[in-house]
């Protein structure tokens, strides 16, 4: 009886304390980013110190969204506690852009991070399209029209994309001078493509907390 109980330990998704996104963390990143550089060094062709460390803010957040995921992929969290988490995050990185000089900043950051949120629950949902090609003409003639419709169909991309298809680089590079929302949200799309294919070991050994 006890090695059946035992086994029985065995086979259930080790339940591990990750910690995930938290306000110290969000509040780190905002103190750094009020402390760079936006100013180009006319003698350097690299992307001014600020803006640098935005991009990485970005990055960031993008990450440690989907490490969520993956824990909702391998069975360590229910969809229920994969919600919870996500709307946890959600709540640090979408509330109102303090007010002052990083007021814009936050904001810029905030709206392709839309389509991260919203294509994670699609996504968790198990409701949606994998047509790529179709949604981004979809997206892109919704855009103007009604920004809600547009971000319900960025989202589709998404939860595709977190779901293994191949998107959005090749329908965005001929609009990067005149980038509309739905192209922003498509380089989201992109981005989380990327950090996907970085997590792919994520989640393989105990204790993982960054």
């Amino acid at each position: 009886m006890a090695k059946k109980a035992a086994k029985k330990v065995e086979e259930e998704p080790l339940k591990l304390f990750y910690i995930f996104y938290n306000q110290e963390r969000w509040d780190n990143w905002l103190k750094t980013l009020s402390e760079a550089s936006f100013e180009q060094d006319p003698k350097s062709e690299e992307m001014p110190e600020g803006f640098r460390i935005l991009d990485g803010f970005s990055v960031d957040i993008t990450i440690e969204v989907l490490k969520i995921i993956k824990l909702y992929q391998n069975k360590r969290f229910s969809k229920e506690e994969a919600l919870d988490k996500l709307a946890a995050v959600e709540a640090i990185v979408m509330a109102a852009a303090p007010k002052g000089d990083l007021e814009e900043l936050v904001e810029i950051l905030q709206l392709p991070k839309l389509v991260l949120f919203a294509g994670s629950r699609k996504y968790i949902s198990g409701t949606f399209d994998k047509d790529i090609k179709t949604l981004v003409k979809k997206g892109k003639e919704q855009i103007d029209k009604d920004m809600e419709l547009a971000l319900e169909t960025a989202s589709n991309i998404a939860a595709a994309v977190i779901d293994g298809a191949a998107c959005c680089g090749k329908y965005v590079k001929d609009d990067l001078e005149n980038p509309t929302l739905f192209d922003e949200w498509l380089i989201e799309c992109e981005r989380i493509g990327e950090s996907m294919t970085s997590l792919k070991n994520f989640d393989e050994s105990t204790g993982e907390d960054e």
